[in-house]
């Protein structure tokens, strides 16, 4: 073997002995850093999850985790439920402990950006108290409009499900929708749906009946 392969040879071994030790530093840096963020990250999306709860459930005194079961597969399916995911349930208590109503945090894959992700408050009786917003990635001014524009609109209803409009509501269930972003609010509203339609199904049982 020459003097040149030999050198080309323990040249490549050191570049590789180079990388592997940056590797494993850089390895062990990202996992120490990730021990270092973990409770802060987890104790912000506690706090998160706590305010979005207070947010539309105003008059609850406390919110316990609810042991959610998740609907059945095929039947969240054919219900039109394919792109939307039941996250977490909390039940909403008063002072005494006595359940309120529900919220039931859902995420939707039909957003043009992306996933949305939010929370809905539901009382025993099926009225939506309210949503809050938790993650949205859509369009600056389009679609990003969903906060100010289709939020309000679903406090206090009491319907089975929404849809949307666009030549202005003329009825509980209906929904205006976002100028130019309909996507959005397509999806916002089916997330909505998912949450009432798991509520109607799983927590009431089935037992409201439809209006």
């Amino acid at each position: 073997m020459s003097d040149k392969k030999s050198s080309d040879i323990a040249g490549m071994m050191k570049d590789t002995g180079i990388l592997l030790v940056i590797t494993l530093i850089a390895g062990l840096l990202l996992g120490l850093v990730y021990q270092i963020t973990k409770a802060p990250i987890e104790k912000q999306r506690e706090k998160a999850k706590q305010e979005a709860c207070q947010e539309v459930f105003a008059d609850a005194a406390s919110f316990a985790e609810y042991e959610s079961v998740q609907p059945d597969a095929s039947a969240w399916e054919q219900a039109g439920f394919a792109q939307e995911t039941v996250d977490e349930v909390m039940e909403a208590q008063d002072a005494s402990g006595k359940a309120l109503g529900y919220v039931v945090t859902v995420t939707t894959k039909r957003g043009y950006g992306g996933d949305i992700r939010f929370s809905v408050g539901i009382r025993l009786d099926g009225t939506v108290n309210g949503i809050a917003i938790l993650e949205i990635a859509e369009t600056a001014g389009l679609g990003m409009r969903a906060e100010e524009v289709l939020k309000p609109q679903f406090t206090d209803k009491s319907v089975e499900k929404f849809e949307y409009t666009k030549s202005g509501a003329a009825a509980d269930y209906q929904i205006d929708a976002i100028s130019g972003a309909t996507i959005t609010t397509d999806a916002v509203i089916n997330g909505v749906n998912a949450g009432l339609h798991y509520f109607q199904t799983e927590l009431m049982g089935g037992s409201l009946s439809n209006e």
